[in-house]
């Protein structure tokens, strides 16, 4: 198994557990459970690959992808009821699945040779968008979009410096070192309120 076969098994599983844990929230039935997961298992990856033009895309041409996904919201199905809060792990799942997706949409972006802007946007999109989907689908406010936390911008510090890195550094070492600040970042924003400031409207000038 490849390093990048290995991120996206990573964060198709992780990613599946949080989707799985939003749809114990909203009490929906196994069969809920595993199309909330797997929906934000691929979400992220299959935008990812759409738009790299990738033929076909990853779980369509390992369609165990998407029997991990099952596996991770039939496991939370049956044990969902044994967390104290089940939002608490919900939102550290989605930091270490949003530190091991960011790299693996980085590294598919500079194994295909693309301009480092696209390479970016790619580790951004895979990081965040299969969890937007899922926090739509099931009607709540988007970690992604919470007001002022690091979410987009851990995604984007994380996907920069593994472009940085790349230019000196092998390709594992780079994604290592995106998955590792994409994850400080997100953390210290959970632990320590890191964050940037937010837009407040003023009144207008007379």
């Amino acid at each position: 198994m490849t390093l990048l076969e290995l991120l996206d098994y990573a964060s198709v599983f992780v990613f599946a557990l949080t989707g799985a844990l939003m749809a114990s929230r909203a009490q929906l039935d196994i069969v809920g459970f595993a199309f909330v997961a797997s929906l934000t298992a691929v979400g992220g990856g299959t935008l990812r690959d759409v738009l790299l033009d990738r033929n076909p895309v990853f779980w369509v041409a390992e369609p165990a992808f998407i029997a991990v996904a099952v596996a991770a919201a039939v496991l939370v199905f049956f044990t969902a009821h044994l967390f104290e809060s089940r939002l608490r792990v919900l939102t550290w799942l989605d930091a270490l699945a949003l530190a091991v997706a960011v790299p693996a949409g980085v590294g598919v972006a500079l194994a295909s040779g693309q301009h480092w802007a696209v390479t970016l946007i790619m580790g951004i999109a895979t990081g965040c968008f299969g969890g937007l989907m899922r926090d739509v689908v099931c009607n709540e406010v988007p970690l992604v979009l919470k007001q002022g936390e690091l979410y987009v911008t851990a995604a984007f510090a994380g996907a920069g410096a593994a472009l940085v890195a790349s230019a000196v550094l092998p390709t594992g070492a780079a994604l290592t070192l995106c998955a590792f600040a994409t994850f400080v970042l997100r953390a210290g924003s959970l632990i320590f309120g890191w964050r940037l400031p937010v837009y407040r409207s003023r009144p207008p000038r007379p």
